[in-house]
């Protein structure tokens, strides 16, 4: 559990990453860092208005279009 979190990224590579963070979530950097290191094929979304906790609960902004058609086309 003592390890950066992000040495094994390359090894998810070819299956597909979908990155969904808030605008002004306190973490976006880290969805955005996971991105740029992460190998095709990738998607990042970043939800206008929307905090970390946003995208628990606040139905109206979570992104369930994108999400089913994430899983419909990978799974």
């Amino acid at each position: 559990m003592n390890m950066p979190l992000l040495s094994y990224i390359k090894e998810i590579a070819p299956r597909p990453i979908l990155l969904i963070a808030g605008e002004d979530a306190h973490s976006r950097y880290f969805s955005e860092d996971i991105y740029k290191a992460a190998a095709e094929p990738k998607e990042l979304m970043i939800i206008p208005n929307a905090n970390h906790v946003d995208l628990y609960d606040r139905m109206n902004i979570i992104a369930f279009d994108k999400l089913e058609a994430f899983f419909r086309k990978n799974l």
